[in-house]
């Protein structure tokens, strides 16, 4: 029979273990090995049956269990140091309050918005690396102490799990998980009512959510939910799952995500007394319509659109994660429209300037699309790509919207991600380097810890780090067995034919791991190329490797289906599947075992297109060594002391630079000769003592040299540091006077722009030269006539702009040097600027002139997209020097 209704009973925890409740409704046991420990041993039988989750183990232990422990001196001694610890971490000052303390002028608070949090296995929230990401950046900004609160969704049936068919086909599956029983609270008003934040939609509708909180150490993670009683049932599915449905269903995500989520940040703030968010993180596109909120709010005080949106923008830091403009959310204009038009969301805002915020008016760029990454970036004064790489690429993608300027010149920078160490390091791993860094809490040895204390790993000994990696290795061989006989059951494999899995892996064996999801440019299947040498590699009677894979392809993509089962069909081979396995199902969990387990971490994407790649990250903070494309993260700190890069053979990839067959034939046969020449023999060369002395110096100097640098500690110190100091400046400098002035002031400029130009350009003073050729470290004197069309010097800056060029006269590596006036303007109304052109480089050198807007509030002179540029009849206006 099934029950017609379904609820949660919980025990009552004798007044000795009232704490447990507390440790298990925050998260920060998810990355604090005390507190699971205190979890794991109330019931050690129902902490592996519950999947490590605290709360769940609490609404299964038994009542006589339960009074056993209120009575076990020990147990309430540990209960009570872990208390308060927990207490003294979410109180006590840390990196944020001791900078404050110095006199920085930091954020009150900041509102990190994301689709997507990968916190723990236990609240499954998450689909990939943008959620991972999320999830580390939420915990390491409380182990720092930044004033963090978190906003996404809440979604009922998370990510889809993941099986196979009997012939390796892709299955998913949507487990219903119910909110209490995972470790959240209702938001309530102060009459005990839940808390709720309401949408207007087309037709008279409404779509109510309520707002549930997570605890990550000292950060709220504030999560709405559709699914409420007020709600109809179009509407209670709003959140049903993470990127499902067509394109009305993600739009009223993500309208809740943004315009839901701001109104629950003002809801929390106004019911804990938290200080309001100076600073909003748009964590992709996906929660960009928070901009418009926020416009909202202004508006509705009296502040026109334009002054509102200059008051936004200035508070606001966007950070894109994709560099393929197929993984950006786009709308029909006419949708978009239809929900914010007379009767829809947003009163008050003009349905035309909404639209103008995500349209694509650019070369290339689709009119009657509405682009959530565009829309983010016009309201966003400072964005990001999250590495070095990937912040060039993106300036390279969006440079449409600021025409006239360079890539280089594009206001996009990049913060390059980390991962949280206490989360991805395993225990025997954090164990040794504890030794070494220092005793303390990991949240302060792993996040804060500069490079000078990770230097201290150096000194552990060959043997202690190749017993390790044996440890690990083996506990991964296991669970490997344990998840491929779950795997091939429900494949619908009767125990008698799964003798072999015992035989699966060697823990003695070097072992290489990929995992990742699946879309096509990842790459998947690119070992598969050649699957005779493929076989060699793995059955090699002295260098044998074995390799272990994990990924999910997205529910519609098909052809990332076909990439799953072309592995899989292969990794059933009688003749391989002890060398070669998949497991099905990747996530938190597994990959917490899987990184710190394998000798070497594989990612071989098409080269620009992995925006950072963190499993690497996880994988090197254990002491494996990274096998990669240059690409992501790779590309930024790649060293042969500790890794191997694999060759492209297109350098950026390009798709016309070379046959895509032909390139992934190459880039395979580069992947199989790096491992059968350099990885295989580096791995098997024992020396002293029988141990490979070589390979144990590259883990050491991974450790050593990457392990400060891969720290999600390091990452947001950069954002607090770099973007969100900036962003709460400029946001208290703009109060309704002046975001109005600005504002104006744009409106002025715009409309005299078209009258701005650079008129004859000439040189004044002669650079000293030798045969002729300018010397080094001389200069030339500019003097430039220009029109400013009604605008004043003050209202612009005329620059000269140098470095060397190529052969077709393109500026490269440019430099800016300042022109000024001259004296007053001349009858025509043009002006005279003048100024020294510095010629500080060798080799073929040459100059332009060009003038930007100028404004003391302005983040940066690309902020208009305007520019003046000088016109073929200029005079010298593009000259070239020392060629």
């Amino acid at each position: 029979m099934k029950a017609i209704r379904r609820f949660t009973v919980r025990p009552v925890l004798p007044d000795p273990l009232r704490p447990l409740s507390d440790l298990a409704r925050n998260l920060r046991w998810s990355w604090h090995t005390e507190t699971r420990d205190l979890f794991q041993s109330v019931d050690p039988q129902g902490w592996r049956a519950v999947g490590g989750d605290p709360v769940r183990l609490l609404g299964t232990v038994s009542a006589a269990r339960l009074d056993e422990l209120a009575r076990d001196r020990r147990f309430l001694r540990r209960l009570s140091a872990a208390a308060d610890d927990l207490d003294d971490y979410v109180r006590g000052r840390r990196w944020y309050q001791a900078r404050e303390a110095e006199g920085a002028s930091l954020p009150a608070a900041v509102a990190y918005f994301s689709p997507e949090f990968g916190i723990t296995a236990a609240l499954p929230q998450y689909s990939g690396g943008l959620g991972i990401l999320a999830g580390d950046h939420l915990k390491a900004a409380s182990d720092l102490g930044v004033p963090l609160i978190g906003v996404g969704l809440l979604y009922r049936h998370g990510y889809f799990r993941q099986t196979l068919s009997r012939d390796g086909w892709q299955q998913e599956h949507y487990p219903v998980l119910d909110p209490n029983e995972l470790p959240l609270a209702l938001l309530r008003e102060a009459d005990g009512t839940p808390s709720r934040v309401v949408l207007s939609l087309p037709g008279g509708r409404l779509l109510h959510a309520h707002v549930r909180q997570a605890q990550v150490g000292r950060v709220p993670l504030l999560m709405l939910d559709s699914d409420v009683e007020e709600n109809g049932p179009g509407e209670r599915e709003v959140t049903d799952r993470l990127y499902g449905g067509g394109s009305e269903h993600r739009l009223l995500q993500e309208m809740l995500l943004g315009i839901g989520g701001v109104r629950a940040v003002r809801a929390y703030c106004r019911l804990t007394g938290r200080p309001a968010p100076e600073v909003f993180h748009t964590n992709e596109g996906h929660a960009g319509f928070l901009g418009l909120e926020r416009i909202r709010e202004l508006a509705a005080a009296g502040l026109d659109f334009d002054g509102a949106l200059e008051a936004v923008r200035a508070g606001t830091v966007f950070t894109t994660h994709t560099p393929v403009p197929a993984g950006i959310d786009r709308f029909d204009r006419e949708l978009v429209a239809r929900h914010f038009d007379e009767g829809g969301e947003l009163p008050g805002v003009p349905v035309d300037r909404i639209l103008q915020l995500g349209t694509e008016s650019y070369p290339g760029g689709e009119p009657n699309l509405f682009n959530m990454a565009v829309m983010g970036l016009r309201l966003a004064q400072r964005a990001n790509g999250v590495s070095t790489l990937h912040g060039r690429v993106s300036r390279e993608m969006f440079a449409g919207l600021w025409p006239g300027f360079d890539p280089d010149e594009v206001p996009i920078t990049s913060v390059t991600n980390g991962v949280h160490a206490p989360t991805w390091v395993a225990p025997e791993v954090f164990r040794i380097g504890a030794r070494r860094i220092g005793a303390g809490r990991a949240e302060d040895a792993l996040t804060v810890g500069g490079s000078e204390r990770w230097d201290a790993l150096a000194d552990i000994s060959d043997a202690e780090i190749w017993d390790l990696r044996r440890v690990l290795r083996e506990r991964l061989v296991l669970e490997v067995r344990q998840r491929l006989h779950a795997s091939w059951r429900q494949r619908g494999a009767g125990a008698a034919e799964l003798g072999w899995i015992d035989s699966v892996l060697d823990p003695d064996v070097l072992t290489i791991g990929f995992a990742r999801r699946v879309p096509s440019y990842k790459r998947l299947t690119l070992m598969l190329r050649d699957r005779d040498r493929l076989m060699d590699l793995l059955l090699h009677p002295e260098r044998p490797v074995q390799i272990v894979v994990a990924g999910k392809a997205h529910p519609a993509d098909d052809g990332g289906k076909r990439l799953v089962q072309e592995l899989v069909r292969f990794s059933d081979d009688p003749r391989v599947r002890h060398r070669l396995v998949f497991l099905p199902d990747y996530g938190m969990a597994m990959a917490q075992n899987l990184y710190p387990g394998c000798d070497v971490w594989l990612n071989n994407p098409l080269r620009p297109l992995e925006a950072c790649g963190t499993s690497g990250m996880k994988a090197a903070l254990n002491g494996c060594l990274n096998l990669s494309v240059l690409d992501g993260w790779w590309d930024e700190w790649f060293g042969p002391d500790f890794g191997w890069a694999i060759p492209t053979a297109d350098g950026d990839g390009g798709s016309g630079a070379i046959d895509a067959e032909r390139r992934d034939d190459i880039e395979a046969t580069a992947l199989y000769d790096l491992i059968e020449q350099q990885v295989t023999p580096r791995f098997y060369d024992r020396g002293t003592g029988g141990l490979p002395g070589r390979w144990i110096e590259m883990v050491r100097q991974t450790l050593v040299t990457l392990g400060p640098k891969v720290l999600a500690g390091r990452m947001v110190r950069e954002y607090v540091e770099r973007l969100y100091t900036p962003a709460a400046e400029a946001h208290r400098a703009l109060d309704s006077t002046t975001a109005r002035e600005l504002a104006a002031w744009k409106a002025r400029v715009r409309d005299a722009w078209p009258q701005v130009s650079v008129g004859h350009v000439e040189a004044v003073a002669e650079p000293a030269t030798v045969n002729g050729t300018a010397e080094l470290g001389s200069a030339l004197g500019l003097r430039v006539r220009v029109t400013l069309g009604g605008l004043q010097p003050d209202d612009v800056e005329v620059q000269a702009v140098a470095g060397r060029v190529d052969s077709d006269d393109a500026i490269a590596d440019a430099h800016t040097f300042p022109l000024k006036p001259a004296g007053n303007a001349d009858l025509d109304g043009s002006w005279v600027y003048e100024g020294p052109l510095a010629l500080d480089r060798t080799g073929p050198f040459g100059y332009t002139v060009r003038i930007l807007p100028a404004h003391r509030l302005l983040a940066t002179g690309a902020d208009l997209g305007l520019v003046a540029l000088p016109t073929e009849a200029t005079g010298e206006g593009a000259g070239v020097l020392m060629r």
